[in-house]
Order: structure tokens, then C-alpha cells, then sequence
């Protein structure tokens, strides 16, 4: 195919882009240019030289708004912290039930005469409330 004076826009229907990617491909191929008697510019350019196939269409971020992403952020940070919340409450009773396991394992002292002169008041009024 020869090679054709086109406009911007003309190069730009042919190969089925926008206006500014037909000039960024004039830039790119360093195609010479000219101004015509309208004052548009001209490109020398013969089509079948230029192998360009253009990009498929795509949204930026895939379809989705700010404020879709932002609700869903929070709802996740929502189940996050009823979560932490439930853990929260599992580590509590857990170390309630360590403490009682503790305190079974622990021997009875039996008290006589000679312990109890050897406890504290702190241990005896301890022991008093655990056997009375």
C-alpha cells in the first residue's frame, strides 16, 4: 500500500484507536509531518507498514467504586473484631479454668498444732475460709 497523508483523526479511524494514541504512534514510528492548507497536521504513513493492535478496553480498579471497596473494607474490619472480641473472652476462661486446676492439684495441708504456729495470718485466714 502507498504511503497516505493523513490527519490525526483520520490514522486514528483506520486503526481504530482514540486521536491521542494515533499521535503517539506518528511520535513512536518518528513518521515525518506537515501542516496542510487548514492547519491540521498531516503524517505520511502507509497503514500495512504499522502493525498495531490495540489494547482491550479495561476500567481502571475492575468495576468498582471507592465507596463499594470502602463498605467492604469495613464490614471485613467489622467480623475482625468480633472475632478478636470471641478470642478475647476463650483466653479469659481459660486462665479462670487454669487457676482452679491449680488450686485442685494443690495438696491439702492438713494443720496441726506446729503449722499453724509456722503460718502466716494471711495463710491461716486463707485456710480458715477453704475448710469452714
Amino acid at each position: 500500500m502507498p504511503i497516505e497523508q493523513l490527519t490525526y483523526a483520520q490514522i486514528a479511524e483506520r486503526l481504530s484507536v482514540s486521536t491521542e494514541a494515533a499521535r503517539a504512534i506518528v511520535r513512536r514510528h518518528r513518521l515525518p509531518r506537515s501542516r496542510s492548507n487548514d492547519g491540521k497536521t498531516l503524517a505520511a504513513i502507509d497503514l500495512e507498514e504499522i502493525r498495531h493492535k490495540p489494547l482491550p478496553v479495561r476500567s481502571p480498579r475492575g468495576h468498582r467504586s471507592v465507596t463499594d471497596v470502602i463498605a467492604a473494607l469495613k464490614a471485613r474490619i467489622q467480623s475482625l473484631e468480633a472475632e478478636l472480641a470471641a478470642e478475647d473472652r476463650l483466653i479469659a476462661e481459660l486462665e479462670n479454668l487454669r487457676s482452679l486446676l491449680e488450686a485442685a492439684q494443690q495438696p491439702a495441708r492438713s494443720v496441726t498444732s506446729r503449722t499453724w504456729l509456722e503460718m502466716s495470718w494471711p495463710e491461716r485466714w486463707r485456710w480458715l475460709r477453704t475448710t469452714g
